[in-house]
């Protein structure tokens, strides 16, 4: 069927291209800050081809246009690009070009790239430079070309700014300048541009509301040994953070003034950012006078090892998330068959179960709720048009999280909800003994992510299948609920900078399988990681879990798992008893010690599990 709308929406952008001479245009989904996920001002992509996943570039030339996503996105691109005439390119697929292969391949000698110079980072357009200089390819980025096409375009966002108390945030606006002007210093730079948002968030101590589940405010930073400058709309400010701003010495300019406060910087001294996030636009303007140190922002690591406030109130609000999403499983194994249940009414419930707890503040990001074939796609959000009602039957994942003062949760568990086939048991099973073996992971200091993906990753491997993302990544505090440095993925990508898993560093476990038109599986919990013995080897490193919620028995074929997995599989499961069954009712609390095998004999190793 043909979807008229978008193919009328990229015929006036064509028109618009050759208007401006611009050969092919390039949208990414971003905003002016490289965000991950963006408000509905900025979803220039969707508009343009209907595809609503949190990661994909369209790039559109006169004669047609593609779309470029991950692995995560390859079924619900599918069905969201169906006659819009936009082409699918499965990134890291054999045989799909990356978007600069394409690039280099189609365009002609001397044609003209487009794009809006504000939301493609600097380093993606540094590349393309690279990369098309042969061909003398020329840039235009200096102009939105969506800006006449889309008349009916959302406000750009201008939500309230809250500070967060010191208290809480463990650690004051001073004690982080000087943490992060310190490395800045070490990289050879007395100036730094700071426009990652949840980065400004986490340095400035402050919290905002202009991104979904994401608590940040749209602005920017820059400092120098002297001062402290923060780029925001200012009728986003009360009197409170106002107060709170003059005490730390922070000044204050409008947010739509950092590219002429930029381009009026004297050219003396050396200025660090970090082109990933750092807009091509913006860098241009640096370009022209400053003397650029382009190195990562010190804030990114100093953020992801939470400090001892922050590790505590995650270790108190993740067991209370973890008793939300028990009940929640405990009402839907109790009502299923009983009541109608859609994926909509059941995410809506689950949410209840979070809103009691004192400090939940919201959710972390949209509910996944997906029953049967609709969780083979990893990141599918119902709708009221489209969603499927839950039966005594088969199997409902939900992945989800809360946003509360203390903590940013993510948990996912897949939840049987009747009769299910002896290969979607081997598969659960799989998965199950994949995070329970990283769960249990011990390493010496100096592994990345890329060392300990395997674990996850191997009963999955010994069938002959996969999963198409990584394993796990960090979570913010307060914060998106997706954060860096640190991830758990195993492929090698050349160039790709690596992270240490430091101690102090949370981050998601979370295999799956998914099969597109029957299933999909994904269990997920959240680690911290700690130090534990060191000795003449060096410093042995272990994780700690912050979720508990059951694993699904029903689930579970003990014929697929080794003793080992099944001493790991009986002591998590025994200790999410131990510590959820207090905070439940006499009811709730029989189910979970039947759900858990809490008086199963199984005898741990060396009392680790």
């Amino acid at each position: 069927m043909e979807n008229k709308v978008i193919q009328e929406r990229l015929a006036d952008l064509r028109t618009r291209m050759k208007a401006e001479g611009i050969d092919y245009y390039m949208i990414p989904t971003a905003d002016f800050h490289s965000s991950e996920y963006v408000n509905d001002y900025f979803k220039v992509r969707e508009y343009f081809c209907n595809f609503s996943g949190s990661n994909g570039t369209l790039v559109v030339w006169q004669e047609g246009a593609g779309l470029w996503t991950d692995g995560r996105y390859f079924i619900q691109a599918h069905k969201e690009l169906e006659g819009t005439t936009v082409t699918l390119f499965r990134m890291q697929d054999e045989g799909v070009p990356t978007i600069t292969e394409f690039l280099q391949k189609n365009m002609e000698q001397g044609q003209t790239l487009g794009f809006d110079g504000r939301v493609i980072p600097a380093g993606e357009g540094k590349g393309y430079e690279k990369k098309l200089a042969e061909k003398e390819i020329r840039f235009a980025y200096l102009k939105d070309l969506s800006e006449e096409i889309w008349t009916d375009r959302p406000a750009f966002p201008a939500g309230a700014v809250k500070v967060l108390d010191e208290e809480i945030a463990g650690k004051s606006f001073e004690e982080k300048r000087s943490q992060v002007m310190e490395k800045v210093e070490k990289e050879g730079a007395d100036r730094f541009l700071l426009t990652k948002l949840d980065d400004l968030m986490w340095l400035f101590n402050l919290r905002g509301c202009d991104v979904e589940c994401n608590p940040v405010a749209m602005s920017y930073g820059y400092f120098t040994k002297e001062e402290s400058v923060l780029f925001i709309q200012k009728k986003v400010l009360d009197d409170t953070v106002t107060a709170y701003l003059e005490r730390k010495g922070i000044r204050v300019e409008e947010y739509d003034r950092i590219m002429d406060f930029l381009g009026k910087l004297p050219g003396e001294g050396k200025i660090l950012v970090d082109d990933r996030y750092c807009s091509y636009c913006l860098y241009k303007i640096l370009g022209e006078k400053q003397t650029l140190v382009e190195k990562k922002s010190p804030t990114e690591l100093l953020k992801a090892i939470k400090n001892p406030v922050e590790l505590a109130n995650m270790e108190k609000l993740y067991l209370q998330d973890s008793v939300a999403l028990t009940r929640f499983i405990y009402w839907l194994k109790t009502n299923i068959g009983k009541m109608e249940i859609t994926e909509i009414t059941a995410a809506d419930r689950l949410e209840q179960f979070r809103r009691e707890i004192p400090e939940c503040i919201g959710l972390s990001f949209p509910t996944i709720g997906g029953y049967k074939a609709n969780a083979a796609m990893m990141h599918y959000e119902a709708t009221p048009e489209n969603h499927a009602v839950l039966e005594p039957e088969g199997l409902f994942l939900v992945d989800s999280g809360g946003q509360y003062m203390g903590a940013t949760t993510d948990v996912t568990r897949t939840i049987v909800l009747g009769p299910i086939s002896d290969e979607v048991k081997m598969h659960y099973t799989a998965v199950a003994a994949g995070m329970l073996q990283m769960t249990n992971a011990r390493w010496l200091y100096g592994c990345t992510g890329r060392n300990l993906d395997i674990l996850a990753r191997q009963p999955v491997w010994n069938m002959g299948l996969d999963y198409k993302c990584g394993t796990g990544h960090g979570v913010g505090y307060i914060l998106n609920v997706h954060e860096g440095p640190q991830n758990l993925s195993w492929r090698y990508i050349d160039g790709r900078q690596e992270a240490v898993i430091e101690a102090g560093m949370d981050i998601t476990n979370e295999p799956g399988i998914y099969i597109e038109g029957s299933h999909g599986i994904r269990i997920e919990n959240v680690m911290v990681a700690e130090n534990d013995v060191k000795n003449e080897y060096g410093q042995f490193m272990h994780f700690k879990t912050l979720t508990w919620v059951p694993i699904d028995m029903e689930a579970i074929d003990e014929n697929y798992l080794t003793e080992t997995q099944k001493m790991f599989l009986y002591g998590y499961q025994r200790e999410v008893y131990e510590k959820v069954s207090p905070f439940l009712n006499e009811e709730e609390r029989e189910w979970l010690r039947r759900e858990t095998r809490a008086d199963s004999t199984i005898v741990l190793k060396n009392g680790r599990a």
